[in-house]
């Protein structure tokens, strides 16, 4: 894919050469001279700009880009940069930044925003997955809201432990997409059992996470969940 990044600070640096690495082209965009270091990542293309200027946007050729991320540490720049990339070069993916968790309720569809990142949001999953056994923890939301990744860790006491993923009738618009079991990471298929201690990976909508919730973890999870907070 071809990929812009606005922004050219450690983070959008540190994207690049992730992106990099996996086989994409990337079109680094950065307004601030001081920043604009090409030896940093030497295999993107780099361009001294303004992302939220429409002929600077042009002139890189913003439409030939399959995914637009817009990495500055300026939330309302990030903004910008989404809803141009969106509206007015049809971008198919905008994967923006959230800097400050405030401002978290802006980043929408509305302003073009496909996926937004949050770092509070990020770190406050990342702490509760380390911890958290027995209840759901969402790791990640996709598209608003409409889809999210969440984790499930499988205390002894769950009442599928044991038995094939056949037996565990999940929800409609809910999948199981992986195991972590120890250092190992498992796709699965109906006749794997599932074992305590398992960390299972779903992708489901929001308003089926107390189903899943309910079926993974027993009935009265969701009320005892509930309660603890």
């Amino acid at each position: 894919m071809r990929i812009a990044i606005a922004g050219a600070g450690n983070v959008g640096r540190s994207i690049a050469q992730e992106l990099i690495e996996n086989g994409h082209q990337v079109l680094l965009i950065e307004r601030q001279p001081r920043m604009l270091r090409p030896d940093r990542v030497p295999a993107a293309e780099w361009v001294l700009a303004d992302a939220c200027e429409l002929a600077s946007l042009e002139e890189a050729d913003l439409a030939g880009c399959d995914v637009v991320v817009a990495a500055t540490g300026d939330d309302k720049v990030n903004l910008v940069v989404s809803l141009l990339a969106k509206t007015e070069f049809a971008v198919p993916r905008v994967v923006a930044r959230v800097n400050r968790a405030e401002n978290e309720w802006l980043f929408t569809e509305q302003w073009g925003v496909d996926v937004a990142v949050s770092k509070p949001r990020v770190m406050a999953a990342l702490v509760e997955e380390a911890v958290t056994v027995g209840d759901l923890v969402r790791l990640m939301t996709f598209r608003q809201g409409e889809a999210n990744l969440v984790e499930i860790t499988l205390p002894p006491t769950a009442p599928y432990v044991g038995q094939p993923l056949h037996a565990v009738p999940l929800p409609r618009d809910a999948a199981l997409v992986a195991i972590l079991r120890g250092k190992r990471v498992l796709v699965p298929s109906q006749d794997d059992p599932i074992e305590a201690g398992d960390e299972l990976i779903f992708v489901c909508t929001a308003e089926v996470e107390d189903a899943v919730r309910e079926v993974v973890l027993g009935p009265g999870s969701v009320e005892r969940t509930r309660d603890s907070r």
